[in-house]
């Protein structure tokens, strides 16, 4: 795997443009014009290094391509480009692809998004920080004015991503995004999609590969003349959500050679007499034993009378143990994905298996001391037997799970 990305060199000149700032439009000849003039004097006045500003222009039938060229003629640093087919996807990758600034961002001719985010957007792409970066508006600290309807679909869709494509990058759609031109030119070629699925299927590809997207949250308004069909856009969505699923669960990507090549390198691991994180390790993983006691007590109860003693303690045991290793492994050990995820629960097999034996134990020397023992007392002795093997589930996991995320 590589190493962090080096830092972007920068220019004292008026040449050689750090950042290109792409706008794609269709049919904006009234928007186009107040967008790009309010940009360039930001940028003008608040952006350390030299920029540039692209015009995509993909198919608009109306006097936009012209309103760009005067813009062009006007203002130093805009740049135009014409397609003749539309779609944003298709006009993004085409600018970016043909762009020679070592960063490219985009964002919408509305400028629904504060431009103050704009410089925390690309400072980390900068330098080499992180690979890409996205405009959030799902962040706490984000402050955003739109509809109720754009809200919930809007927090539906990026739910379904994670739970559909595993996605862990908070805001999908917004259009606030920038990446570094290296990393551009080997996934471009990948993304399939030409419309409003090619930010998402860039940053899935991005996160399978590896790299790091940096988040950052915006201030964003919503344009109430948006022309985005927003049913139209929505079931384009879910088919490429579906194909994507289905290149990636079939190996039509190649995933594992982009991480390979692309992917940032795992930090070396500290001395062994030196855990990282154990205090916060040790009181997520009370938690979560607090948790996975109180469910198991809670099923030995529910199945003690129908199964029996026994039978009611391996059903709540192997049954809290899965939920257990799950819980474990995302919140103690911080690690996601399903890579190792059969070996790591085969490891919380074993500590069942331990904890099975203890359990069962210490309920058969109860009943060969009490022939029938209150179920209080029960209780208490499959407490302490659990607070044995709890520890030995820990020791377990630390050594199966740590320093090996995925």
């Amino acid at each position: 795997m590589s190493g962090p990305r080096p830092a972007v060199r920068t220019r004292s000149t008026t040449t050689g443009a750090v950042l290109d700032v792409v706008i794609p439009v269709y049919n904006e000849e009234t928007d186009l014009g107040p967008c790009v003039r309010r940009l360039h004097a930001h940028l003008t006045e608040h952006f350390p290094y030299p920029f540039q500003i692209t015009v995509a222009d993909n198919a608009s039938v109306d006097g936009t391509l012209t309103v760009a060229e005067g813009l062009r003629a006007e203002l130093p640093g805009v740049e135009v480009l014409h397609l003749d087919a539309k779609g944003r996807g298709r006009a993004l990758s085409v600018a970016w692809s043909a762009s020679s600034a070592p960063v490219l961002a985009y964002m919408d001719v509305d400028l629904s998004t504060d431009l103050a985010a704009l410089l925390p957007l690309v400072a980390p792409l900068i330098s080499g920080h992180s690979d890409l970066a996205i405009g959030t508006r799902l962040a706490r600290t984000s402050r955003v004015v739109r509809g109720a309807k754009r809200e919930v679909i809007s927090r539906a869709y990026n739910l379904l991503l994670r739970g559909a494509l595993f996605a862990r990058f908070s805001d999908a759609q917004c259009g606030f995004k920038a990446i570094r031109a290296d990393v551009a030119e080997e996934l471009l070629p990948l993304v399939r999609d030409t419309g409003w699925f090619f930010d998402t299927e860039l940053l899935v590809l991005a996160q399978r590969a590896g790299l790091r997207i940096h988040e950052v949250p915006v201030d964003w308004v919503d344009d109430p003349d948006s022309r985005v069909d927003i049913v139209a856009t929505a079931l384009a969505d879910l088919r490429g959500m579906g194909r994507l699923g289905r290149s990636l669960v079939t190996g039509a990507l190649p995933v594992a050679e982009l991480r390979a090549q692309l992917g940032r390198a795992p930090l070396a691991a500290p001395p062994a007499q030196v855990p990282v994180g154990l205090p916060r390790q040790l009181v997520r993983f009370a938690a979560v034993g607090v948790a996975s006691t109180l469910a198991y007590l809670l099923l030995f109860v529910a199945t003690r009378g129908a199964l029996g003693a026994q039978p009611a303690n391996l059903l709540a045991l192997f049954l809290t143990a899965v939920a257990n290793t799950a819980a474990n492994r995302r919140l103690t050990f911080g690690i996601t994905g399903s890579r190792n995820a059969g070996r790591h629960h085969a490891q919380g097999l074993l500590a069942f298996g331990l904890g099975l034996a203890l359990t069962s134990g210490a309920l058969a020397a109860l009943h060969a001391v009490v022939a029938v023992p209150a179920r209080s007392v029960e209780l208490a002795v499959l407490v302490v037997a659990n607070l044995v093997a709890t520890v030995l589930r820990f020791v377990l996991l630390r050594l199966g799970m740590h320093h090996r995320r995925s």
